[in-house]
């Protein structure tokens, strides 16, 4: 997408900004005459269409493309905000989440992003990134659970209530694979009913989804003023090759066709193992598989290739409009509202910071740029999940940090509930 330099020459997937806003006219008149087709068609119409112009208006909003993460941020909230205010019928709303969750748009999505990423890596990245990843994760989690302890106490909310009731939820994977098992462990352990308890937690988790995606637009930021930490979607310092490998074959559909059939190969592989082994995550399995393929040379060159220009087409074209369905199907800003207290505020801001600060030196010491160490081994312990991680990476422009952003959810996420069930019946 061109940069705005006046209205003439300005291109939304490659159409001229007049003939795109007719398109728009023509798309929220029929949203609101409830004309709008049903299933798949109508989601995308509505997602592409809405995410086109949100993104274009945030990447030259003059506060919100320099602090905030530009198009992202606005495809997001500008969604959100519409639902909020019951612009977006329930039936559009209700639509758009079926064909991200149910139908599994976003399964889709992720699934690309994380074949052609890893596949895409030289194999000395993987390998020497890898091993050292995790552990900065794990450190700044811990950072951030004890900063948040130490001022719960002081600000009257208790040491255990805010790591228990606000870090935890926040780094537990999102809200299926963290907030609702949480709420069941804690719910046996007390003796309580589960509804009460992930009351408490959805809140922590929603607000700390959102400060974590501004919170990346504000550290991509940091990074441009401070060019010595900025690794401009790179992690490791000692990488010269960076995501690419050997001479790359030319575009074509077909090799795009093949990639498409490798990413939905890997997450069906993933599938298989977590039947097996439910208590870790798809994405997780997906990630160690795709790695080890391509840390043993298992995948040939061609199909890697393949993989990794099916996830940019899938990235291209599709980002802005899988934002905007995150808006639209799984951002409550009723429940952000109602949980909003300068207090509360400030411990989930804590916990986004102290992830970040920890997970920025962390990575500092093992050879990590502490821009994207911040990002990816931070922030993204804190948002919800896989759609999270998209927007968080979204935000910072950095998507091709997809394959570690989900160790820091899927993995990290895992261990969290797992060291949850052991401190439920310790400390209460």
């Amino acid at each position: 997408m061109k940069k705005m330099k006046g209205l003439a020459g300005v291109e939304i997937y490659g159409i001229t900004l007049p003939v795109y806003l007719v398109i728009f006219v023509l798309v929220f008149a029929a949203m609101l005459l409830g004309w709008i087709p049903g299933g798949m068609l109508g989601a995308m119409l509505i997602m592409m269409v809405f995410g086109g112009l949100f993104n274009l208006i945030g990447n030259n909003a003059p506060i919100v493309k320099t602090y905030l993460g530009g198009g992202a941020i606005v495809c997001i909230f500008a969604s959100a905000i519409l639902v909020y205010l019951k612009v977006i019928p329930a039936s559009v709303v209700e639509n758009v989440d079926a064909f991200m969750n149910t139908t599994g748009f976003l399964n889709f999505y992720i699934a690309a992003l994380i074949t052609g990423s890893i596949l895409g890596m030289s194999r000395t990245l993987l390998l020497r990134a890898a091993v050292r990843f995790l552990p900065v994760a794990l450190c700044a989690m811990a950072m951030a659970m004890l900063l948040v302890g130490v001022a719960g106490q002081l600000m009257g909310y208790g040491f255990v209530n805010s790591i228990m009731y606000i870090a935890i939820p926040m780094m537990g994977g999102g809200m299926g694979a963290g907030v609702v098992p949480l709420s069941g462990m804690y719910a046996e352990a007390l003796g309580v009913d589960a509804s009460g308890v992930i009351s408490r937690m959805i809140p922590a988790s929603t607000l700390g989804n959102v400060t974590a995606i501004v919170a990346a637009g504000l550290l991509s930021r940091l990074g441009e003023s401070i060019p010595s930490i900025n690794g401009h979607g790179k992690l490791m310092r000692k990488e010269q090759s960076g995501m690419e490998e050997g001479k790359k074959p030319a575009d074509s559909y077909k090799l795009m066709g093949m990639g498409l059939v490798i990413a939905m190969t890997f997450y069906l592989l993933g599938t298989y193992i977590n039947k097996l082994v439910p208590a870790v995550h798809t994405y997780a399995w997906m990630i160690i598989l795709v790695a080890l393929a391509k840390a043993f040379g298992i995948v040939p060159k061609k199909m890697e290739h393949a993989a990794q220009q099916w996830s940019q087409f899938v990235m291209g074209n599709w980002t802005q409009a899988l934002l905007v369905g995150i808006g639209i199907a799984m951002i409550d800003l009723g429940a952000v509202i109602n949980a909003f207290s300068i207090s509360y505020l400030i411990l989930v801001l804590i916990v986004v910071a102290g992830v970040a600060l920890g997970a920025g030196l962390g990575g500092q010491l093992v050879g990590f740029y502490p821009i994207e160490s911040a990002i990816t081994a931070g922030l993204c312990t804190t948002n919800m999940g896989g759609t999270g991680d998209i927007a968080v990476l979204s935000a910072a422009d950095r998507m091709e940090l997809l394959p570690f952003a989900q160790i820091s959810t899927r993995i990290c996420g895992a261990l969290i509930l797992v060291v949850a069930s052991l401190l439920i019946r310790i400390v209460f």
